[in-house]
């Protein structure tokens, strides 16, 4: 919502302002693969937590950052904490509930994210309007990220053992090498890198969208974010139900397409009405798909859930990396139509990778 403030601080065009997330997103790729090799060493609570203070040095970085060099550095720790937090808690759920509860638990997870934007947006507002930008990272993301990191350290008990390293006997790289001869297994993490990349983009860009195509002003800007937040969550939630009805590969080809779509329409409207509209279900899909294709990718090699959780995670922020460097060329070259059409692009490549090449475990 503030990427144009942050740009003209730093004297930065937009397109350049939105590399902040790039760079972070590089970061996370990198960790996320070490992540899945610390997953099957150290206790999913434990990288959690680590994952949760990596945010809170990144929010006080970013809060002092002099230029944007630094900027640049220090949100990028944020990035840490990306490869780590998704995928712990994924493993988590994985480990300690049955089969037909976890995708509901995952809806919930992803819902919880939903509603920072749906609280964040008014109040990063406030705060950026009482003393510019910067007071984001200090007033919300710091304070959040303490609060996380304190609940998860009261309430996840500790693991004796990891149960990926009992049974393995620490061989670490034993989990990469059953991953990645599967073929369903690595076809989820290539429709993960497609799908988060158009979706990412679609967050990075969607506020400053509104901003410049239809001249909305920032505070209504965070009313519509709010909204979108609700539909993220809706679909969240409600995939819990449907992956249980309609299975979890059929239920993530189909978001995972809507979703390709709807984006390239939406970003080539000049009606601004039409265009939220399709925005607003644009975040229903987001929602659904994010939840159905975890449950989808969290089945495929049980006996290495953290792992497999691990560079999921890593393949992720890939997309997302993509998605941030492919959306902002994109949008310096061809505005925000080039964009639609490269984003939704992604996204129904994604919805083919997981339609022709995964399988879900689960169905007999």
């Amino acid at each position: 919502m503030l990427l144009i403030d942050i740009g003209n601080t730093f004297g930065c065009p937009l397109g350049v302002a939105g590399q902040i997330q790039t760079f972070s997103f590089i970061n996370s790729v990198v960790f996320a693969l070490l992540l899945g090799i610390l997953s099957v060493r150290f206790k999913q609570k434990s990288l959690l937590m680590m994952g949760l203070v990596f945010f809170s040095i990144s929010a006080m970085g970013c809060f002092l950052a002099p230029n944007f060099n630094t900027m640049l550095l220090l949100y990028s720790l944020s990035g840490l904490g990306m490869a780590i937090v998704p995928a712990m808690c994924s493993t988590i759920v994985g480990e300690h509930l049955p089969l037909e509860k976890r995708s509901n638990a995952l809806g919930w997870i992803l819902a919880g994210g939903a509603f920072s934007y749906l609280v964040g947006a008014p109040v990063i507002n406030f705060l950026a309007g009482h003393g510019g930008w910067r007071f984001a990272f200090i007033g919300f993301m710091l304070p959040i990220s303490l609060a996380s990191l304190t609940i998860v350290f009261v309430s996840i008990p500790f693991t004796p053992n990891n149960q990926e390293n009992k049974m393995r006997g620490g061989n670490y790289l034993e989990g990469f090498k059953n991953i990645f001869s599967n073929k369903s297994a690595t076809a989820c993490l290539l429709g993960s890198t497609l799908s988060m990349a158009a979706w990412e983009a679609n967050l990075i860009y969607m506020a400053s969208f509104l901003r410049q195509r239809f001249l909305i002003p920032t505070g209504l800007v965070s009313i519509l974010l709010s909204g979108l937040s609700l539909c993220f969550i809706f679909g969240s939630l409600s995939s819990g139900y449907l992956v249980n009805r309609f299975g979890r590969k059929s239920f993530t080809v189909l978001a995972t397409f809507l979703l390709g779509i709807l984006t390239i329409i939406y970003l080539n409207l000049n009606i601004f009405w039409l265009s939220t509209i399709l925005l607003l279900f644009v975040c229903i899909f987001a929602g659904m798909r994010y939840a159905a294709s975890d449950s989808l990718t969290l089945e495929q090699i049980p006996e290495f859930r953290g792992t497999m959780m691990s560079i999921n995670s890593a393949a992720a922020n890939l997309g997302s990396s993509m998605g941030a460097g492919l959306g902002g060329l994109s949008l310096l070259l061809s505005g925000y139509s080039g964009l639609g059409v490269s984003l939704g692009a992604l996204g129904i490549s994604g919805a083919i990778v997981y339609h022709l090449l995964t399988t879900d475990p689960t169905k007999k």
